[in-house]
């Protein structure tokens, strides 16, 4: 990883970001653990380079973000503040969804980023309706939509990919490819390996990208940025990542073995970027240490926040609601 031609307080806020996701998922599970919160909950631990690195391309005053249900480290990436994420995952009234919309369903008008989504690609055409607002408005924003490896294979992924193109939407469709949906590698359902070549079938430009080093995922992200708007298209790009964890609080990932998990943790997006400013002198050990103390003193102060935090009123349950 080549850290030279950028200044250190990026680098320090692309380490801080992705620390501050890892401390804050890690106390989420801690809490699930205790029964604090309950319901589905996906952790994005080990996928932390690909949200922080493709947002920091983004200018989230006229450039949105819409993700699925493992959307905690997109929010957090996007600029919501902690309390208002563990208030949502304790169903609290001070939550981002006010209590209701929990692990899977985090919003935030304010800082773009327009929702998980608990249903499996649902996301995907609401996020070419966004950015079909930006191209009839003539605005000059980007969305980025995330999904994983299982949901490539829905045929609503397909459908919007095809009408994206044909109306050339400015949008980047970014599968996160954890290597596994659910419980089953993506190789055993899938007749193709490499999902960039599904964006040849609508001419869409497509690539696979190393989505453990945060700033391959930044540059390449930057280049899509640039298609979008030069060429007019809509792009496709497959970040190859891993989640150390299970694909939900309730898995205990019995699936695959011990070495491919420590095989995968020896490329740790943030460990990859601390041993790289580290080798160039840009970071000590004691501002790395420095720098994830305030990451869990902010984990641990969402925790007080949301325990402290009311529960919605009854009578919340009839608000915000069509019918």
């Amino acid at each position: 990883m080549s850290v030279n031609k950028y200044e250190k307080a990026f680098l320090m806020h692309l380490l801080e970001q992705m620390l501050l996701i890892r401390r804050f998922e890690e106390k989420s599970a801690q809490m699930y653990g205790l029964r604090k919160i309950g319901g589905f909950c996906h952790l994005y631990i080990g996928q932390e380079a690909v949200a922080v690195g493709s947002i920091a391309a983004l200018d989230l005053k006229k450039d949105y973000v819409l993700t699925g249900y493992r959307d905690h480290g997109h929010a957090l990436a996007c600029g919501m503040h902690p309390n208002a994420a563990m208030a949502e995952l304790y169903g609290k009234v001070t939550g981002c969804s006010k209590g209701k919309g929990g692990s899977m369903h985090f919003f935030d008008v304010e800082n773009h980023m327009y929702g998980g989504n608990g249903i499996v690609g649902a996301q995907i055409p609401v996020a070419a309706g966004v950015a079909f607002k930006i191209k009839y408005n003539k605005e000059d924003g980007v969305v980025l939509c995330y999904f994983g490896d299982g949901a490539i294979h829905q045929g609503v992924f397909h459908e919007t990919l095809n009408m994206a193109r044909i109306w050339n939407l400015p949008v980047i469709f970014i599968c996160e490819n954890n290597q596994y949906g659910m419980g089953t590698n993506y190789k055993r359902v899938s007749s193709v390996h490499d999902y960039s070549v599904m964006g040849a079938s609508y001419e869409v430009p497509a690539w696979q990208v190393d989505g453990m080093n945060i700033l391959t995922v930044y540059e390449e992200t930057q280049k899509a940025i640039r298609i979008v708007k030069e060429e007019n298209t809509p792009v496709l790009l497959e970040i190859q990542t891993y989640r150390y964890r299970g694909h939900s609080m309730s898995d205990p990932a019995r699936y695959r073995t011990k070495e491919e998990l420590e095989q995968y943790r020896e490329q740790d997006p943030i460990t990859i970027l601390q041993s790289a400013m580290m080798e160039e002198g840009l970071l000590t050990e004691e501002e790395y240490k420095q720098l994830d103390r305030k990451c869990r003193e902010i984990a641990n102060e969402s925790v007080r926040f949301a325990e402290e935090s009311e529960e919605p009123p009854l009578e919340a349950m009839y608000e915000d609601i069509y019918a």
